[in-house]
């Protein structure tokens, strides 16, 4: 069956908690969820309810959410989706990656299987969104590169960025301004004692930058050769 045999919302759910599993492991819970969804608990546990008669998800009652093996081919089928406009809106119709996600939330439940396919295959396969997130492959192969939040990186430290979360557009913008992009080679110093800062000097900016945790948790990083 097609992820398209799904209603909206349920597509929406089944990205969500997969999304929330994806570069975390703290348990998702429908509290979790509808701070994510901006949804009321109580609407949320309702659908929570649903997709579990549906078979597509595991839940006990005030206990942590997983996806059933079958939810998760689903979700990672949205996540396809998802990603594969973003990076065709960015490489073909030229918006910037502060742009992108909230257009591929809503083309993403119009398209069909076939356009997907001739969307990659235009593309020639991309295996990373524009912010660095990992593509699935047609055949649910999600290959995700081995990094670290850069609020954890050590003093001292020089790294290539990974991965930059695209929850907020403006931080997404003000990263763009001061070279921190996906690719991009950052040297870290630690900020004053108990400040919860760092010090970025990216290659491609000449001024060093002073990011707090807010900026730091957004961006995920590996060790730079």
């Amino acid at each position: 069956m097609s992820v398209n045999q799904l209603s909206d919302s349920a597509q929406n759910y089944l990205k969500i908690i997969y999304g929330l599993n994806e570069w975390s492991d703290e348990p998702v819970t429908a509290s979790v969820i509808a701070s994510k969804s901006g949804m009321k608990l109580s609407t949320v546990s309702g659908a929570l309810t649903k997709l579990r008669q549906q078979g597509l998800l595991d839940h006990a009652p005030y206990g942590a959410v997983s996806l059933t093996d079958q939810g998760r081919e689903y979700a990672v089928a949205m996540v396809r989706r998802h990603r594969l406009i973003e990076t065709f809106l960015v490489q073909m119709l030229g918006y910037g990656w502060e742009q992108v996600h909230d257009e591929a939330e809503q083309l993403e439940h119009a398209v069909s299987d076939f356009m997907i396919a001739r969307i990659d295959d235009l593309l020639e396969h991309p295996t990373r969104d524009p912010h660095g997130d990992p593509i699935p492959t047609a055949a649910g192969e999600v290959a995700i590169p081995q990094a670290i939040q850069l609020a954890n990186v050590k003093d001292g430290s020089r790294v290539v960025v990974e991965r930059i979360s695209d929850d907020d557009s403006e931080l997404l913008q003000y990263f763009l301004e001061h070279g921190i992009t996906v690719g991009a080679q950052l040297q870290i110093t630690a900020g004053d004692p108990f400040s919860d800062t760092l010090e970025i000097q990216a290659d491609a900016s000449a001024e060093p930058l002073r990011l707090g945790i807010r900026a730091t948790s957004s961006v995920w990083v590996s060790a730079a050769n």
